[in-house]
C-alpha cells in the first residue's frame, strides 16, 4: 500500500477542527480541575478529620482508576445512576466532566504540595498581625503557592491534552477521532496518524513554550 500524503494535506482543515475541540476539552477540564483540586487540597490540610478522609478517598479513587474507565462511568453510568436523559451534546459534556474530575485529583496533590512548601513562619507572622487563618491563606500563602505550582500545572495540562484522545471511545470528534474517521474512509493510516501526531506535538511544544515564558516572568517578579 502506497502512502498518500496528499490525503493528509487535504484533511488538514478537518484535523485542525478536531484540534480546536481537543484544546477546548483540555482547557475546560483543567479549569474544572483547578477549582475542585484547590478545594480538595484545602480539605486534605483541614483540621477536620472527616474532610481529610473524604478528600483522600476522592483523590485516591480518581488517581487509582484509569481515565478510560472514568469516561465510561460518566458517559454511560451517570444517566442511569441519576435518572436523566442525556442531552444531544452529552458526549462533549461527559468528556469535560470525566477529564476534569481526573485532573482535579492530580491538581489537588499539586496544590497541597505547593501550600505545604511555604514556610509556616509566614502564616504565623500573618496571624500575629491580626489576620485570620482564612485571610493568611488567601493573601499570603496561596499567592506564593500558586507561583510554585505553575510548572507542575503546566505538565498536567500537557498530559491531559494527550490523554484527551481517550474520549474517542465515546465518538467525540476531537483530533484523534477525526483522524480515525479519515483513516476508515481512505485506508491511509500511516500518513494520517503521523499528521495527527505532528499536530499533537506542535500543540504541546507551543504550550510548553508559553508556560516557560510565564514561569520566567513570575520568577523575575520574585526577584524584585
Amino acid at each position: 500500500m502506497n502512502i498518500d500524503w496528499n490525503i493528509a494535506i487535504v484533511s488538514l482543515p478537518v484535523l485542525l477542527r478536531g484540534a480546536v475541540i481537543t484544546l477546548e476539552l483540555t482547557a475546560g477540564a483543567v479549569a474544572m480541575g483547578v477549582v475542585i483540586g484547590m478545594f480538595m487540597a484545602l480539605a486534605r490540610l483541614s483540621n477536620s478529620w472527616l474532610l481529610r478522609v473524604f478528600a483522600k478517598g476522592y483523590i485516591e479513587f480518581l488517581r487509582g482508576t484509569p481515565l478510560l474507565v472514568q469516561i465510561f462511568l460518566v458517559y454511560f453510568g451517570a444517566p442511569q445512576l441519576f435518572h436523566f436523559q442525556p442531552p444531544e451534546n452529552y458526549q462533549y459534556i461527559a468528556a469535560i466532566l470525566a477529564m476534569g474530575l481526573n485532573a482535579s485529583a492530580y491538581i489537588a496533590e499539586i496544590f497541597r504540595g505547593g501550600i505545604q512548601s511555604i514556610d509556616r513562619g509566614q502564616s504565623e507572622a500573618a496571624r500575629s498581625l491580626g489576620m485570620s487563618q482564612a485571610q493568611a491563606l488567601r493573601y499570603i500563602i496561596l499567592p506564593q503557592a500558586f507561583k510554585r505550582v505553575i510548572p507542575p500545572l503546566g505538565n498536567e495540562f500537557i498530559a491531559m491534552l494527550k490523554d484527551s484522545s481517550l474520549v474517542a471511545v465515546i465518538a467525540l470528534e476531537e483530533l484523534f477521532y477525526s483522524g480515525k474517521l479519515i483513516v476508515g474512509r481512505t485506508l491511509q493510516p500511516v500518513s494520517m496518524y503521523l499528521t495527527v501526531a505532528a499536530i499533537y506535538l506542535v500543540m504541546t511544544v507551543v504550550i510548553s513554550w508559553g508556560l516557560g515564558i510565564l514561569e520566567r516572568r513570575l520568577s523575575k517578579g520574585d526577584l524584585h
